[in-house]
C-alpha cells in the first residue's frame, strides 16, 4: 500500500510499533510477588478467590475499578494522532 512518499512497509511498521507498545504497557501493570490479604489503598480483606485468580494481587475490586477510572484513556498512546509520527 502505498502512502505519498512512505515506504509500503511504513503503515505496517506502525501498526507494529503501537501493538508492541500497548503489550509493553499491559506487561509493565502486572502484579508481581505474593499477593496481600488486605488491600495496601483501603485496607479491606482481600478475598482468597482473588488472591488465587490473580497473583501479586495489592487491592481489593473496589479500589481497582477506581483505579482503572482514573487510568482510562490514558494508558493507550495513538500513533496516528501524533504530529512527529505521521508518515511523510
Amino acid at each position: 500500500m502505498a502512502v505519498g512518499w512512505s515506504r509500503d512497509e511504513a503503515v505496517n511498521d506502525q501498526i507494529d510499533a503501537t501493538v508492541k507498545s500497548a503489550v509493553q504497557l499491559a506487561k509493565s501493570r502486572l502484579p508481581e510477588g505474593e499477593s496481600l490479604s488486605h488491600c495496601e489503598e483501603c485496607g479491606a480483606e482481600i478475598p482468597e478467590a482473588r488472591r488465587k485468580a490473580i497473583p501479586g494481587v495489592r487491592s481489593c475490586v473496589g479500589c481497582q475499578a477506581e483505579r482503572e477510572k482514573r487510568l482510562k484513556g490514558v494508558e493507550f498512546y495513538n500513533r496516528r494522532g501524533s504530529k512527529d509520527s505521521q508518515l511523510k
